[in-house]
């Protein structure tokens, strides 16, 4: 066990794995939207340039790169950047090959292009649009079926975005807090063959734009340490509910090499020192905290749920059983094959998000003058 592993994720060396690449690009006395122009119109004709270069059999290799995910911060500035795409920018990358050639040594590294279809994954897209848009973005270019070459988003494809083909992307501005830029950067280069680049168009006139781009390197290098904590309140019952069980099971595999291994789920009800330390490290660690009902009432719950996890390892004792996987002991919130688990299996629902742990609403509203009902 290192540092490097977090159970969810593990830290590569970029000579085994190729590493997301991340550019910041700013100019002097020039605003976001001309630099915004430009670099879209070079990354799309330097994309088709490869794309042609390459023979046929492995055109494959460049397909991440032939369409564009722009990501924006509000609405305003996308509106703003799909005037550009669909007059600018698909006007001037029809000649730009031709007009822009390296002297020294001469080469030509932008080839003409004929920009396609440009969509929009924001919250004024309905939610069919938007499926119909992600089927769209999966489709690979050069194929039978019609190609995305620009897609224009905001916030929303943070979470739930999870095309593998996509591997570059456009960021104007820097997004307003660190977890949201890395969640939205991390939509590109999903697929470990085919590393992703993300762009981010920085404004100098803004002094938080400015000090991201001063210190660019330094940020990426540490960007992780930069996220922000969230808005949950401490051992209150809600948040007990929805996070208790993962963290019991957490501290089950640091304090236990025996339970570490993904398929030692089943050695919980063996490990009777283990369940002591790991319920002495919580009620130690809540112990001036305001509890509802107490301490006592924490304590009651951490061992309802190890006499859960060891009702849960017995039915699947003789068989394989894991913590994530197939035959998993966690899963995750609103899976429907949570309601085939019994009422103790249930209890081990770990979210990724939290967005994930509160199921949907449907609305239906009814004119006032009795009216149809509409969904």
């Amino acid at each position: 066990m290192t540092r490097r592993d977090s159970f969810f994720a593990v830290t590569e060396d970029t000579s085994k794995s190729p590493a997301r690449l991340y550019l910041g690009i700013a100019a002097q006395g020039r605003g976001p939207k001309l630099i915004f122009l430009r670099v879209l119109q070079t990354m799309l004709t330097a994309s088709k340039a490869e794309y042609d270069r390459l023979p046929a059999a492995q055109r494959q290799a460049s397909d991440p790169y032939m369409t564009a995910l722009c990501y924006f911060n509000a609405l305003k500035e996308l509106g703003g950047a799909l005037r550009i795409v669909t007059d600018e920018v698909a006007s001037g990358v029809q000649n730009y090959g031709r007009q822009r050639r390296r002297v020294d040594p001469v080469d030509q590294p932008f080839h003409d292009r004929m920009l396609g279809e440009t969509l929009e994954l924001t919250s004024r897209v309905s939610t069919d649009q938007v499926a119909a848009a992600k089927k769209r973005l999966e489709q690979a270019f050069g194929s039978d079926g019609p190609v995305v070459d620009v897609a224009l988003a905001t916030n929303m494809i943070s979470v739930g975005l999870d095309i593998t083909r996509l591997g570059l992307m456009v960021v104007q501005g820097q997004p307003k807090t660190a977890a949201e830029y890395i969640q939205a950067t991390s939509r590109v280069g999903r697929e470990q063959l085919k590393p992703g680049l993300v762009i981010t168009v920085l404004n100098l006139m803004k002094p938080r734009d400015r000090t991201h781009f001063e210190h660019f390197t330094q940020f990426h290098q540490t960007f992780y340490r930069a996220v922000e904590p969230t808005s949950v309140t401490p051992w209150s019952a809600r948040a007990l509910d929805r996070s208790l069980a993962a963290l019991v099971v957490t501290l089950a595999r640091h304090l236990d090499l025996k339970l570490t291994p993904e398929t030692r789920a089943g050695e919980i009800e063996r490990r009777t020192a283990t369940i002591t330390a790991l319920t002495a490290a919580l009620l130690d660690r809540a112990r001036d905290a305001e509890i509802p009902g107490g301490v006592q009432t924490l304590q009651s719950a951490i061992t309802e749920l190890i006499n859960a996890w060891t009702t849960v390892a017995q039915t699947f004792r003789g068989d394989v059983f894991n913590y994530s996987e197939d035959r998993r002991l966690l899963s995750y919130p609103l899976d429907p094959r949570n309601q085939a688990l019994t009422p103790e299996h249930r209890r081990f629902e770990a979210a990724r998000s939290m967005r994930d742990v509160e199921p949907s609403v449907v609305l239906k509203l009814r004119d006032p003058y009795n009216g149809p009902i509409r969904d």
